[in-house]
């Protein structure tokens, strides 16, 4: 059977190395997972994930013309999984840091404003709230932006 960009099929985990994984497909070809196509969360270590042997299910993302295969096993999850992963991930607590400008999104509440010109407003006051906040720490520390130089 010839692989194309798209199919799902089984391969055989032969080497693992800190970047990804080494798979034997079908016909004598291997192909590699990149890291960041073994889980749908964050791989630190790939081998908590993978061990060599091991028979995994994978898709076909790309097929070079040097021959080179690259593979995802993320993507040939079922919809209903990585979805649930999605789900786990947004719901875990984030560290929050009280240095300035550390500053991360965060959706909306339901209670602001919904239309455009209300949720730009709200972001342009929040901005200079947050610029304002930056300045004050830089006059504390004695740091002017001009010159990069402290104050004599």
């Amino acid at each position: 059977m010839k692989l194309e960009v798209g199919m799902i099929v089984d391969g055989k985990v032969t080497g693992i190395t800190k970047f990804g994984a080494f798979v034997d497909l079908e016909d004598g070809k291997t192909g590699m997972v990149h890291i960041s196509e073994v889980a749908p969360t964050y791989v630190n270590d790939i081998r908590e994930h993978l061990t060599e042997g091991q028979t995994v299910k994978v898709k076909i993302i790309t097929i070079g013309e040097d021959g080179k295969i690259s593979l995802s096993i993320k993507k040939a999850l079922p919809p209903q999984k990585k979805q649930f992963d999605r789900q786990n991930r947004n719901t875990a607590p984030r560290p929050q840091s009280s240095r300035p400008g550390n500053y991360e999104w965060q959706p909306p509440k339901k209670t602001e404003p919904s239309n455009f010109e209300d949720m730009l407003s709200k972001f342009k006051q929040t901005s200079d709230e947050k610029i304002s906040e930056l300045k004050r720490a830089d006059n504390k520390r004695g740091f002017s932006r001009r010159n990069n130089s402290q104050k004599p």
